[in-house]
Formats: C-alpha cells, sequence, structure tokens
C-alpha cells in the first residue's frame, strides 16, 4: 500500500531482510544426489551513475534498483554469469566483471553498459575463485582473491591497462580461530560430532579449519579494509571480518572490531561474504550472504544492512534486529536507528485448511526461515490464518514461500551442465508467486489487504507495508505458487505497535569466562517478548548483537582473545524496546 506525499503517491520507503527481489531456481546434481532450491549469494553490489548494479551468485543475470527498495531483473549475454562469486567494480568510464573459475584462467570483462551490452573480454590472468578489483585513487589496479580453509587470501597489483598480473602476489591474511572466535565453523561455532561414515570422511577431508573467502576492498581515509568471509556460509555464524593496513598490499593487521558483520540469530541467519558500497547521499551499506541451507547447502538468500565508520575509522555493520523492516530514505541517515514496528506475529495461534505432517501451521511463526507450514493440496481454497490476540495497527508483512516440495523436472530441451564439478542448471524461465491477503477485526469479516492473484511477479520474500492497517485476524490464500506446488510458507510475518506497556528493564547481568574466545552470559527474565544481546570492546561500540528469543542466557562465541568486552541486554516486546545498561564482562 503506498502513501500520498504532496498529492503524489509513494511507497512506503521500507525494507526486509531477506531481500524482496526474484531468487532463481538451481537444478543440481552433486555426486547423484538431485536437489531443486532458490539461490543467490556472495552479492557484489556498485553505485553508478545513480543506480545500483547487484550481481549475486548463480543467478544468470542483475538486478538494478535507484533506490535500493525496488529491483528489476535483467539477463545477462556474453558473459560467465552461471560462475560463483562474480565482482563487479567500477573503473573509468567501465563497469568490470569477473568471476570464480579455477580449471582455466578466469576472464575478467568490462562494458559500458551493464544491461545491453557488450561485455568484452580484457583479459584472462590466471585461475582464481572469490576475486575482487579494485583500484586506487592513483588509478593502480589490484586484484584480491582466495576461498580455501588451507590457503589465505591473496592480492596482487595489474597492469591497468591489460589488467595482467604486474608485480608478484602476495599472502595477505589466514585464518586464526584460535585467537578469532568468529571463524571457527559449524552452527554457533560448534562443528557436530559426525552421525555417518559419510559426515566422518567428509570431516576428515575438510578437517576442521575455517574457510576463508569472499575478499572485498574498501578505502576509506586513507585506510585500505580488506573484508572477509568465514568460516563458511551453510551456518548460521556465516560473517565478515576485516583487516587494515596503509598500503594496498599490506602489510595488514586484524581490526578491534571483528567481525564486522554477524547475525547469528534471527528468522535468518547470517550476513557473510558481501560488499560494503556509499550510496549518493552518503550513506554506507553492506549486502551480504544469509543462508537457508534446507535443500542444498547452498540455499541463500540476500541480506541488506546498514554500515559505516565511526570516529575512529572501524568499519561497522548494524545488524541490530537485521531481519526486521528498515527504513530507507533519500537523505543523509542515521544507521543505528531502531526499528519503527515491532513484532507482532511471533508464537500466534494459527489455523490453516490443511497440513502435510511436521508442517504445521505454527512453523509459519516461529521466527525461523528453516521451518515452514505446507498445505496438503495446491488448490486454491487451502488458506493460512494467524491470529494477534487483539486489534493492532499494522504497518507491514511479510510473506515468506518456502519451497516445500518440487519436483526435480528440469524445463524441456534443457540439461545440467558441470560447473567446477558440480551440474547445475539455473532456471531462468518467468516464474510468478500469487496470492490474496485478506484481514479481519473480528474472524467473522474480512477485508482485502492485498490482492496478489493475477501477479506476473516472483517474489518469494514478498513485503508489503500499510498506513497503520486495523486487523487482529490475517489470512492468505488463493496461491499460486512456481511448479504447482502446494503453497509452504516459513514466515507471515506480521509488524506494528502495540499500545501497552514496555517490557521491565534488564537488570542483572552475570558472566562466566569459559575459553579465550567464549563467554557466557545470563540475565534476569522481565516480561519480554526477547532480547537484543549487543556487545563491543568498547562501551561505546556495541557494535555485534544477537537476537534471543525464548530464554535468558547466551554464550558469546564470536569474541577475540585478549580483548575487552562490554555488553547490554535490551529488552522488547510487541510496543518497544526497553535498552539495558552497559557493563564490562571481561
Amino acid at each position: 500500500m503506498a502513501i500520498s506525499i504532496g498529492g503524489m503517491i509513494m511507497p512506503r520507503p521500507f525494507y526486509c531482510n531477506p531481500m524482496n527481489i526474484s531468487y532463481k531456481y538451481n537444478f543440481i546434481d552433486t555426486h547423484g544426489e538431485q536437489t531443486v532450491n532458490r539461490e543467490a549469494a556472495d552479492p557484489s553490489l556498485v553505485f553508478w551513475k545513480g543506480v545500483f548494479y547487484l550481481y549475486p551468485s548463480m543467478s544468470g543475470g542483475l538486478w538494478t534498483s535507484k533506490d535500493l527498495l525496488n529491483w528489476t531483473f535483467h539477463k545477462t549475454e556474453g558473459i560467465k554469469s552461471e560462475d560463483y562469486a562474480p565482482d563487479v567494480r567500477i573503473i573509468g568510464d567501465y563497469l568490470y566483471f569477473c568471476a570464480s573459475k579455477t580449471e582455466e584462467d578466469s576472464p575478467i570483462y568490462r562494458t559500458k553498459d551493464p544491461i545491453n551490452g557488450p561485455y568484452d573480454r580484457v583479459s584472462s590472468p590466471f585461475p582464481f575463485w572469490d576475486p575482487n578489483l579494485f583500484e586506487d585513487e592513483d588509478g593502480k589496479v589490484y586484484l584480491y582473491w582466495g576461498c580455501s580453509n588451507n590457503a589465505p587470501l591473496y592480492g596482487i597489483e595489474l597492469d591497468a591497462k591489460t589488467f595482467k598480473p604486474f608485480g608478484e602476489q602476495k599472502e595477505l591474511l589466514w585464518g586464526d580461530q584460535a585467537n578469532h572466535g568468529f571463524e571457527r565453523r559449524g552452527d554457533n561455532h560448534v562443528l557436530p560430532e559426525p552421525k555417518t561414515e559419510r559426515e566422518r570422511l567428509i570431516l576428515a577431508y575438510l578437517g576442521t579449519d575455517p574457510y576463508i573467502e569472499g575478499a572485498w576492498m574498501t578505502k576509506h581515509d586513507g585506510v585500505y579494509y580488506l573484508q572477509y568471509a568465514a568460516p563458511g556460509s551453510q551456518y548460521n555464524v556465516y560473517a565478515d571480518g576485516v583487516y587494515l593496513s596503509k598500503n594496498p598490499l599490506g602489510p595488514f593487521v586484524y581490526a578491534e572490531n571483528n567481525p564486522f558483520s554477524y547475525k547469528p540469530g534471527g528468522f535468518i541467519n547470517g550476513i557473510g561474504h558481501g560488499s560494503t558500497v556509499q550510496d549518493g547521499y552518503g550513506n554506507w551499506w553492506h549486502i551480504a550472504t544469509m543462508r537457508i541451507s534446507i535443500h542444498h547447502q547452498f540455499e541463500r538468500r540476500l541480506g541488506l544492512l546498514p554500515a559505516g565508520f565511526d570516529d575512529d575509522g572501524e568499519l561497522f555493520c548494524n545488524a541490530n534486529y537485521g531481519d526486521w523492516p528498515r527504513r530507507i530514505a533519500p537523505e543523509k541517515m542515521n544507521p543505528w536507528e531502531d526499528p519503527e514496528w515491532m513484532l507482532l506475529s511471533y508464537g500466534k495461534v494459527t489455523n490453516a485448511s490443511s497440513s502435510v505432517p511436521n508442517h504445521g501451521p505454527s512453523n509459519a511463526v516461529d521466527e525461523n526461515i528453516r521451518t515452514w507450514w505446507t498445505a496438503s493440496t495446491n488448490k486454491l481454497s487451502e488458506f493460512l490464518e494467524v491470529d494477534l490476540g487483539k486489534v493492532f495497527s499494522i504497518g507491514a508483512v511479510q510473506i515468506n514461500f518456502a519451497d516445500g516440495s518440487i519436483p526435480f523436472n528440469l524445463p524441456e530441451g534443457e540439461k545440467l551442465v558441470d560447473l567446477e564439478h558440480m551440474k547445475r542448471h539455473i532456471d531462468l524461465r518467468s516464474h510468478h508467486t500469487a496470492y490474496l491477503l485478506e484481514a479481519s477485526q473480528d474472524g467473522t469479516t474480512y477485508i482485502t489487504m492485498e490482492d496478489k492473484r493475477g501477479a506476473t511477479t516472483d517474489l518469494p520474500h514478498d513485503f508489503l507495508t500499510f498506513e497503520n492497517f486495523p486487523a487482529r485476524y490475517l489470512r492468505i490464500s488463493e496461491m499460486t505458487l512456481p511448479f504447482s506446488q502446494a503453497p509452504s510458507i516459513s514466515g507471515l510475518r506480521v509488524f506494528g505497535r502495540g499500545k501497552g506497556s514496555l517490557p521491565d528493564k534488564v537488570t542483572q547481568v552475570t558472566s562466566k569466562t569459559v575459553s579465550p574466545v567464549d563467554e557466557w552470559i545470563e540475565w534476569n527474565e522481565v516480561s519480554a517478548q526477547g532480547y537484543n544481546v549487543s556487545w563491543g570492546h568498547s562501551e561505546n561500540k556495541l557494535y555485534h548483537s544477537n537476537l534471543i528469543l525464548n530464554r535468558c542466557n547466551l554464550e558469546l562465541k564470536a569474541l577475540n582473545a585478549s580483548q575487552t568486552c562490554y555488553v547490554r541486554v535490551d529488552a522488547f516486546n510487541e510496543n518497544g524496546i526497553t535498552k539495558g545498561e552497559v557493563q564490562r564482562i571481561r
């Protein structure tokens, strides 16, 4: 729903992670195991001539936007858009593109028209994975790359005209999980014991060291910020760290604020392997990979968060409530704004026309994108309903469709292609996701909130905004999904703000040191929906956070050895946020 500004109808300037774009289906055969899932990951984002150009992995094209809110997909021709971790940079009058390839020399292309092309090959210097081009202020060009758990990130200068190697490659940074807690692999930084022979073989082959990957270089006030991802995109703790230097090829020093991009909690987790970009109003943004990893290890989405540099030059990314609606305005913004709307749907009573075993309707309100409700048929009569318990003024609804029952059925005439020893097909056909969203105050009389029964778009994480829409019941029905699958919804998420009391303040936080990189904290329970735990190495730099539901404890496992740590526990409910006190815990 739109609002009127000066007589003009304008959309409300909010978005909600995961980003609301048409993620493409990938048909994958991995050693005989066949899967179908949506994927976009490893995003490279640039702002050029008033337009944002977004290139993610395994998408067969790019998206463009003028406001970071509304995105248009464009299929690309003439470049290796099916290769992993595409990198784009603006150098001179061109957009340069390259991507990952290890079996042969990786090509570098350029174009003056990213949408229509042509993309001309500039060079093919050598094989590389997870590349990142960077032009310095003096016109020199550098390439950074690397993706391994037994090798470092590398860098080399390229000839600015030929884009061929100029000088020797340098080792820039290695993983150090003994001192960098966030680099440890596994969900919540704990690798489970293998349960099957296959799992044991995989662990024996990979070992326990983290993957260090996804380089991205940003220069700010004369300092080079070499960003990197760890420990692996299939984990909820996938994050981006940063090293600093006064020279583009180092030596680099580990920054105090690490990881600078980290989101282990909430509806969707992870915020690693991304890019950092400044818009036309001076705002910084970090876009990165978020994980689902149910149908396939690389079932992933994109997330966008405000970022920036503080007065001491520390790079930060604000992941507080990082999958709740966030405002974007055509102006210089405060990157630490609290959310305007609170979560209204968590744990509420649900009802559905039908369900399949283990996928009941309550899964749609449990704030977990990895669980979902699935109807037993694909008939238009299937519906899902949530009862908020009382009438609220609703500001936004996010409808997250899951892929509960997709047949492995390639388009006629298409085939799987071996992409670095993984057979894959990216489905670029036009699909559509359609539905009817209704609301009621009494459970009897329903009115339309949004009618998308005739939609030609395919938005599996559709996000809608409203102007204080009063409702207690929300019902979604008449759903038509790709591949004629039965409706599946991982999150029917409703946002607004109640008029009741704020939660009490958390006043008692205790801590216990578990290891040089782990700290256990507990706090007193208050009447709250959940807690946002923030921490950092300075009392006024609580740049890391974890959103917690249904418990009053947390083990901070992303700490850096021999570093002080301050923490604050904020309580929130449907009416707002009550901030706690900052205290030092180590």
